[in-house]
């Protein structure tokens, strides 16, 4: 029911967006991910459980597109592809893991809630939404290291990658590297973590019938504009 909800929403969005009803202007940036493993406390999950690195392109925005000035719920998608390192959490040339993280609290019950904040620095952000692994259900956190100066654009922004139970402490268990390149600006990759989900994750079936819905309309290609014919 849910889903459904939330679908029709983004349709009527995409009256005013037709190409993206939320998060609809970015940035494209691009990095690696450095995947420590977890050889203490396995989270049940291969990619996040196998050291390696991952080549990363990545889409940073607001949710709302609200201006600068105005608190917005921030979104960082990640797609990681090319994995070095072997082991089995690697990523096969031809595989890519898209993962979404959006800002929220990081204790309990905050992490699942949506917290809207002016920019990146001091943010926290979470899949909100956990996977499926082997010895259960898995968060995934981000935490900013360090930024450029100025703006995201303007240098590299380092992140520490976290995972928990949903109700667990969080640990680290890599660190992300992004920049803007020579030429920032937005990206037209398209994410979809439903489909493209990390080695040895699989997603829930409650998580499925709350997002494919939305994404499906958020993602279809908005009619051809109709006018007159030309005279």
């Amino acid at each position: 029911m849910a889903g459904h909800s939330f679908a029709g929403l983004f349709r009527l969005l995409k009256v005013v967006r037709p190409d993206r009803p939320i998060h609809p202007e970015g940035l494209g940036l691009a990095g690696e991910l450095a995947r420590t493993g977890n050889p203490i406390e396995p989270s049940g999950l291969d990619w996040l459980d196998s050291p390696g690195t991952d080549t990363v392109e990545a889409r940073f925005s607001r949710s709302a597109g609200l201006p600068q000035a105005l608190p917005d719920i921030l979104g960082l998608a990640v797609r990681a592809r090319h994995s070095a390192g072997g082991g089995p959490g690697g990523l096969p040339d031809s595989a890519s893991a898209d993962v979404l993280f959006a800002s929220t609290g990081w204790r309990v019950p905050g992490r699942f809630f949506l917290q809207p904040r002016l920019d990146v620095d001091g943010a926290t952000m979470t899949t909100l939404m956990p996977y499926r692994g082997r010895k259960g259900p898995v968060l995934l956190g981000l935490r900013t290291i360090s930024l450029p100066p100025g703006s995201l654009s303007s240098g590299e922004w380092v992140l520490a990658l976290f995972w928990a139970r949903p109700l667990g402490r969080w640990r680290q268990c890599g660190e992300l590297r992004l920049h803007a390149g020579t030429r920032p600006g937005d990206t037209g990759l398209r994410f979809n973590p439903l489909e493209n989900v990390p080695p040895g994750a699989q997603t829930y079936a409650w998580t499925r019938r709350l997002r494919e819905h939305s994404y499906r309309a958020a993602q279809r290609k908005a009619p051809a504009a109709v006018g007159r014919p030309e005279s």
